[in-house]
Parts: C-alpha cells; structure tokens; sequence
C-alpha cells in the first residue's frame, strides 16, 4: 500500500520542522509583529549584522522611528545617529529612500509582494522574500548562508546560484511561509551551524543526507591595520572632524580626527574594531587643544547623541568615559 500525499517525506519534514520552530524561536523583537514596516526595519539591520548586535539598536530605532511616515519625515542626520555603530551605513540611507517613497508616492502603504518591494532602494531578494513572507504570508523561499547549509546537509547536494533558490522554493511551506522561511533561518543559526553542528537537537536529522558535514566556505586571511585617532576635550566640549560626502564608506559621519601615531603620544585607550574583512586595532590619542587639526567642529558632550558617530568614534567615546 502506497503512502498519502500527506506521509511524504518532503511534508514530514515540513511538519517537523515548524513544530519544533514554533516550540524552539528566540524570542526577537520583530516576531512579535506583523507590521510589514517593523519587519522591514529588522531585515535590512540584519544584513550582515548577527542577531545579537541588533536587538538593541533595533529597540531604540523604532522608539525613535516608530512609523515610517516618522522615518521619511526625520533629517538624515538623525537616522545615522541611530544606526550609529551597526555600520554598512548606506543601509539606513536606503531605508529612509524607501520609506520617502512609500510616503510620497504609495500612500504610505508597504507594497505587500516581493516583486513589489524590490522596486524600493535598497531592498534585494532576499529581503523582498522575507517581508512578503513574514507580513503578508506570500509562499515565497529565502535563501540566506543559514538555509544553503540547511539544504546542502539535508539533501546532501552542494548547489549554488539559482539552483539554491529553487529548491527552497520546492521545500517550502507555502500555507505558513513566513513561520517556514523562519524556521529555516533558525535552523542554521542555532543547530545545523557551519562547526559543530548539534545534530541531536535537529528535529529533521531523520531526513539529513549530511549529518555533522562541515560546509565551511574557504575564506581569505582577514586584513590587520592600526589606526590611531585623536581626542580633542576643551571643557565640555569634544572635537570632531566630518568625513566626505563623496567617501565610500560612513560618508558625512563625524569621526575623531585621524593622527600618525608616534611613541611619545599619551593612549587614553586602545581597542580593537572590525569592519568586513578588516580587524583594527585603535589607538586614541589625547590631543593638546593647540594641536587640533583644521576643519572639524566642536560638539558638546552631552548634546551628542543626534549627531551620526561612526562607529570607532562612538566605541572610543565610550571607552573614554565621555558617553
């Protein structure tokens, strides 16, 4: 006697795997809505940032931006204060791009397919899928580094390109395409991770082609670089210089002014910072006021938290004891 439709294995794994998703999720700001703009907001800060770093900046910019009639009406200014330290800035500008269009041209209204959300700046595949998805319960897979591991253990195939998105679109459960897609991104975060996987928790390691198989992509060696950044405090006041609208990176950001490091300087402190392939290693240097480069602003400490810091400037800050 030949099995149901229902006792196929690709539809136990489906049960399976949403059983032990809806038993198992962390507990995420963003799962506790269904509010496309709030979904939105924790996709595009998840792009290549880990759940952990988020949690908090996601918090505070809602609170501050709790709409995104609110975000397209703020000044730029404000929106980079925010996203101040979660870096890839050209994120926040695209985010608040979109949420001007949707304001000034969709009536406010977050467009509800994923064809539809890719024609906003900034929003891709991947992320188009996962709002559609998770909002508005359109049966459309996301492929992420977690669910490619997902699928290459489970079917013990090593696809690539296309060939991915469509297996996680024939795998999918359409009827709860939002609870699937995070399950499989759940998945390969907390169980079927690239080492050591814990396959005994894995609630489809019954169908698993690959158990325990290590599918680490090779990576290059990590550039090491030392910088080394002046700090300015006149009362209460601290200088800061403004990078170039034109850089590549953190574009019209206020940063502490970059020195030539030397033997003699007084380190107030030295830390450690990464930015996508690179560790750095800081030194912040205290400053004499008459040795105060040219073309930068004097900002009150405690009128800084408006101002958009990059990263470094905000973590040295910190460690200084000025914010």
């Amino acid at each position: 006697m030949t099995n149901s439709l229902q006792d196929t294995p690709e539809n136990k794994i489906r049960a399976a795997l949403l059983r032990w998703y809806r038993a198992n999720r962390r507990d995420l700001p963003w799962r506790r809505t269904r509010d496309p703009y709030a979904i939105w907001v924790s996709e595009i800060m998840l792009q290549q940032t880990r759940v952990a770093a988020v949690i908090d900046y996601y918090e505070r910019f809602m609170r501050e931006f709790p709409t995104v009639e609110a975000l397209a009406a703020a000044e730029e200014d404000r929106v980079l204060a925010a996203w101040s330290g979660l870096g890839y800035y050209r994120r926040a500008r695209n985010l608040q791009a979109a949420a001007r269009k949707i304001v000034d041209e969709l009536k406010g209204e977050v467009p509800k397919t994923s064809d539809a959300l890719r024609e906003l700046p900034g929003i891709g595949r991947y992320t188009s899928a996962a709002i559609a998805s998770i909002a508005f319960g359109e049966p459309v897979a996301v492929v992420d580094g977690n669910v490619e591991r997902v699928l290459e253990r489970l079917d013990g195939v090593a696809r690539s390109g296309e060939s991915v998105w469509t297996r996680a679109q024939e795998l999918m459960a359409s009827k709860s395409a939002g609870d699937w897609n995070q399950a499989m991104m759940e998945l390969g975060a907390t169980v079927c991770t690239p080492i050591a996987p814990r396959c005994d928790e894995c609630p489809v390691r019954s169908w698993c082609k690959l158990p325990g198989h290590d599918v680490r992509k090779a990576q290059g060696a990590r550039k090491k670089k030392e910088l080394a950044f002046g700090l300015v405090v006149r009362g209460e006041r601290v200088y800061l210089q403004q990078r170039s609208k034109s850089d590549s990176l953190m574009a019209g950001m206020w940063d502490l002014p970059a020195i030539e490091m030397a033997e003699d300087r007084d380190v107030a402190v030295k830390m450690k910072h990464s930015i996508t392939n690179t560790d750095y290693v800081i030194s912040v240097v205290k400053l004499n006021v008459k040795m105060v480069p040219k073309g930068g602003k004097w900002f009150r400490i405690d009128e800084l938290a408006p101002v958009p810091l990059t990263g470094i400037a905000r973590k040295a800050l910190r460690r200084t004891g000025l914010l």
